[in-house]
């Protein structure tokens, strides 16, 4: 069975933000950029399986980003810092577009069966 992933240890922003709506948040320090994701499933089975389809997919750059996905109850928790707006910005939109793939093929095949 997939299980939660450690997150690696990315640096962490000087400056934190107030959450917005849903828990997620951006902010910045003129230095890096955070990017907090909280996406609710009705399961922690569900969210398990999105966790295990979304995280093989590791960032193509080899610097100026961290991505770490994990699963905290029934809700997959994403964390972005980068160094550039224009790399949070497509690797955000990467993901969400994978995303949005796992949901629709969950959808279409119904929830998990618990044998």
């Amino acid at each position: 069975p997939v299980t939660d992933h450690a997150p690696t240890q990315c640096p962490l922003p000087k400056m934190a933000a107030a959450a917005g709506a849903g828990g997620d948040e951006a902010s910045g320090d003129g230095d890096r950029l955070l990017f907090n994701l909280s996406v609710p499933f009705p399961s922690v089975r569900e969210a398990q399986i999105a966790l295990g389809s979304l995280s093989p997919d590791s960032e193509p750059r080899k610097g100026g980003i961290c991505k770490t996905l994990s699963v905290q109850g029934c809700t997959l928790q994403g964390r972005w810092v980068a160094h550039e707006a224009r790399i949070l910005r497509v690797s955000v939109g990467s993901f969400l577009d994978n995303l949005s793939l796992v949901l629709e093929t969950m959808d279409r095949f119904g929830p998990p069966s618990t044998s």
